[in-house]
This record gives C-alpha cells, sequence and structure tokens, in this order.
C-alpha cells in the first residue's frame, strides 16, 4: 500500500471512532447485516467524507479490503467509475455480502459503469441473491436514466424476472417488480410487452 494511502486510511478510522453510533450499529446485527466491524455511521455522513478525498482508485482499492462497513461504502463513493474495471467489479461482487452494500454499490457506483448493462443481465441471471439483487437494483437505475434495452435483453429481462416470481426469495422479488415499473415507464410498448410476458404473476402495478 502507498505510504499517502495508508494515512489516509488511518485517518478515515479514526474520524469513524468519532462518529460512530452504537445503537445504529446494534440495529444493523440485529436485522443481520454481516460485516466484521460496524461503526453505525449513516450515509450522509460518510458522502460527506467522501467529498474531503474526492474520487481516488488507489483509496477506493484499500477501502475496500477492509472488512468494515463503512470503508466499503465509503470506497463505492469514491472509486472513479472510469477507471474500475470488469475484472476488479467481479471481486467486489464475490465480496458484496449483505443488500445493503449490493443495493449502495449500484446506486454509488456501478450504474455510471459504461458497461453497466453487460454486468447488470449477467447478475440478473446469476444463481446467488445479492448479484440478482444488485442485477436488478442497476437496471432499475439505468431505466431510470432512459436507456432502453434492445429486442434481445428486453426478452432476457422479461424471461429473468418471470423465473425470480417464481423462485425468488422476497429481496430479490421485490427489487425485480421496482425494475419492471420502471421497464414499463419507459413508454407504453414497454408497459404491453411486461404485462403481456408477466400477466400470469398477477402483479400490483398491472392491476
Amino acid at each position: 500500500m502507498k505510504k499517502d494511502v495508508s494515512i489516509k486510511i488511518l485517518e478515515i478510522k479514526k474520524s469513524f471512532h468519532l462518529r460512530m453510533n452504537g445503537v445504529a450499529s446494534q440495529s444493523m446485527r440485529e436485522k443481520g447485516l454481516d460485516y466484521k466491524i460496524n461503526w453505525g455511521i449513516g450515509l450522509p455522513q460518510l458522502k460527506e467524507m467522501a467529498k474531503q478525498y474526492g474520487k481516488d482508485y488507489d483509496l477506493a482499492i484499500a477501502l475496500w479490503k477492509e472488512d468494515v462497513r463503512e470503508c466499503k461504502i465509503l470506497a463505492t463513493l469514491i472509486m472513479p467509475a472510469d477507471k474500475m474495471l470488469p475484472g476488479v467489479v467481479d471481486i467486489w461482487m464475490e465480496q458484496t455480502h449483505t443488500q445493503e452494500l449490493a443495493e449502495l454499490s449500484a446506486f454509488n457506483l456501478y450504474q455510471y459503469l459504461t458497461y453497466a448493462p453487460v454486468i447488470a443481465f449477467k447478475w440478473i441471471a446469476s444463481n446467488n441473491d445479492i448479484p440478482q439483487l444488485c442485477g436488478y437494483q442497476l437496471l432499475a437505475r439505468l431505466f431510470i436514466k432512459g436507456q432502453e434495452p434492445n429486442e434481445r435483453g428486453i426478452n432476457e429481462f422479461l424471461d429473468q424476472v418471470s423465473v425470480v416470481f417464481e423462485n425468488g426469495n422476497t429481496n430479490v422479488r421485490h427489487a425485480a417488480l421496482t425494475c419492471v415499473e420502471h421497464f414499463c415507464n419507459l413508454g407504453d410498448v414497454y408497459a404491453i410487452l411486461a404485462k403481456k410476458a408477466l400477466s400470469l404473476h398477477h402483479l400490483p402495478i398491472f392491476e
């Protein structure tokens, strides 16, 4: 680790001590958030910290390696999207074990990657809940920004959603439903295709 990066890491960890929220940390543990260390610091505070350091690839990589909730979230905030290679994304996804981190990674970072659609479709086809959830969160962000999938993407998306509504867990189904809502908002044609493909599932957005 570069000396300046190691110094920044120490500074950041010291600042966590000052900002720690024991009540929030305990609440997260009770809800099953699996982190070795969790200071219970809120997202607004972490965003303020991120502004102090700006976009910094080396610092983001070093922070992610720390098994600390706040370090990993901060890493998603300061990683420059234009410098993050697919191989690094794969490693980060393998090391993402909570719904919170999956959602924040999609919102803070992954939606800005030039290859975001590629990884999103790869993840929604995964057999694991966390990549699936992150994939639907990411696609939802892309749909919100008006990015329209091609015909193959539409068919793949609706096929995967149908499977999730049959067999997915509650959190993944909720993420998929939200994603479908944003897909329908792309235009009437998309809404019609979604209703036709998913009508058997009696989704509330079609009632």
